[in-house]
């Protein structure tokens, strides 16, 4: 009875009871309220939507398209931010010279690039994945410089005092000793990447899940639009769950026990 009760106070349960009061409580206010679907349709309508869209087979190919876009936009992004990160980190000249103009590229704002970006490389998967790899790029940049940064003085004496090389000091020292802060990064990026993914369909495309809110939303098809969002809010939560699941699975010190619960 007692480990019954504590289990009810774990944190996942509380998440999963504050999720039903939530949506009770918005339940109630579309059925009750008088509130038009137009402006906020009712969680079950939301759920039926959801369900008639699969079941009717018309979201697979704007998810497929969406999802191709993500994925491989979020890999570009790892692969340049990793390599310019190091680059920066492990050669003084390269950070002096090109870290204050990538600083200066973050600070213009995608949504505005993207058009360009859109008549630069057409309404086709190309334009997605540059504008989703831009978005991931900063941060998995910074994670890297910051990584690299935080490497112990001492343990890099101790490796040059030993004759280590400069590969086998990044290898065995400056990548692991940056690996946490770089899984932090790309959990960050994990999330932006769907985001960047939709900017992308927003300015121009002809599938996607971007492109099916544009079309809901033109015609008033509100529950449509939150049908589509609860489908995007999926696709990043399993992109971050998967990043932090790698993280904790390949870098075993940050792995964290649950908390004991001390005795009442």
């Amino acid at each position: 009875m007692k480990n019954a009760r504590l289990n009810l106070m774990s944190p996942s349960y509380q998440v999963f009871g504050l999720a039903v009061v939530l949506l009770a409580v918005w339940e109630g206010i579309c059925r009750y309220g008088h509130v038009s679907p137009l402006v906020l349709p009712a969680p079950g309508g939301i759920v039926v939507r959801l369900y008639g869209m699969f079941a009717e087979g018309s979201v697979w190919p704007h998810l497929m398209v969406t999802l191709t876009e993500v994925l491989i936009g979020f890999g570009v992004g790892i692969a340049s931010g990793l390599v310019v990160g190091a680059l920066v980190s492990l050669v003084p000249a390269v950070e002096k010279l090109v870290y204050p103009y990538l600083v200066a590229l973050q600070t213009i704002p995608k949504v505005a690039v993207a058009p360009l970006l859109v008549i630069w490389f057409g309404y086709g998967l190309t334009s997605k994945v540059v504008i989703t790899a831009l978005i991931c790029f900063f941060p998995i940049l910074v994670s890297v410089i910051s990584g690299f940064h935080s490497t112990d003085r001492d343990q890099l004496d101790m490796m040059r005092a030993y004759g280590a090389t400069t590969l086998q000091t990044l290898v065995r020292l400056r990548i692991p000793s940056a690996l946490v802060l770089i899984f932090a990064g790309l959990e960050i990026a994990s999330v932006l990447s769907v985001i960047g993914t939709i900017v992308g369909e927003f300015v121009g495309a002809q599938a996607g899940l971007g492109y099916l809110i544009m079309t809901y939303n033109f015609n008033l098809d509100i529950t449509g639009v939150f049908a589509v969002l609860i489908v995007l809010s999926a696709i990043g939560m399993t992109l971050h769950s998967i990043t932090r699941f790698a993280g904790r699975r390949y870098i075993f010190w940050i792995r964290r026990e649950p908390m004991a619960v001390m005795p009442h």
